[in-house]
C-alpha cells in the first residue's frame, strides 16, 4: 500500500510515536465529553478516599486518543473501523502517555474499485508506571489517497 510520501505501508512498519502529557483538565474534560461522571474521573478528593493517589482517565478518553494516534497518521480520509483496547496502569496527571504502533496486516477490500485497503495496527500507550493500553485498530484507507501516512 502506498503512503502520500512515496513509502509503502507494510506488515511490521512502526509509526512514529505520540507523545501526550496527562494533564488534569484532559482527564476532567475526557470524563466531561464522555458523560462519564465517575468522581474518580474528576475528584481528587473522593478518588483518594477509594484508594487512588489521584484522578485517572478514563476508558473513553484513551479510546479516542487511541483512535486519534491513528487517523493523525493516516490522514482525514482513513475512517476506523474497530478500535479494541485494554487497560492496564492508570494515567494520572502530571504523566506523559506515549503511544506507538506496529503495522500488523494489511488487505485490500474485495470488491472496491478504488483499491481500498484495511490495516490493522497494534497500539501500545506507555506511561511512568506500565503500560497504561494495549490492542488493536482496524482502518480502512482508500487507494490513491494523498493523506496516508501523514505523521
Amino acid at each position: 500500500m502506498s503512503a502520500g510520501d512515496g513509502q509503502m505501508v507494510c506488515v511490521g512498519d512502526e509509526l512514529p510515536p505520540l507523545e501526550i502529557e496527562i494533564t488534569r483538565t484532559l482527564i476532567v474534560a475526557g470524563a466531561i465529553a464522555s458523560r462519564d461522571y465517575q468522581d474518580v474521573h474528576h475528584d481528587a478528593e473522593l478518588a483518594r478516599q477509594k484508594g487512588s493517589p489521584d484522578v485517572f482517565m478514563n476508558i473513553l478518553t484513551t479510546n479516542g486518543l487511541v483512535g486519534r494516534y491513528i487517523t493523525d497518521h493516516f490522514g482525514p480520509t482513513a475512517v476506523l473501523r474497530k478500535v479494541a483496547i485494554r487497560l492496564g496502569a492508570p494515567n494520572y496527571p502530571g504523566d506523559t502517555m506515549v503511544l506507538t504502533g506496529t503495522v500488523a496486516e494489511v488487505a485490500e477490500v474485495e470488491g472496491d474499485a478504488a483499491a481500498s485497503k484495511t490495516v490493522t495496527v497494534r497500539v501500545v500507550g506507555d506511561n511512568g508506571i506500565g503500560k497504561h493500553v494495549t490492542g488493536t485498530v482496524t482502518v480502512t484507507v482508500p487507494g490513491g489517497t494523498d493523506g496516508v501516512g501523514r505523521s
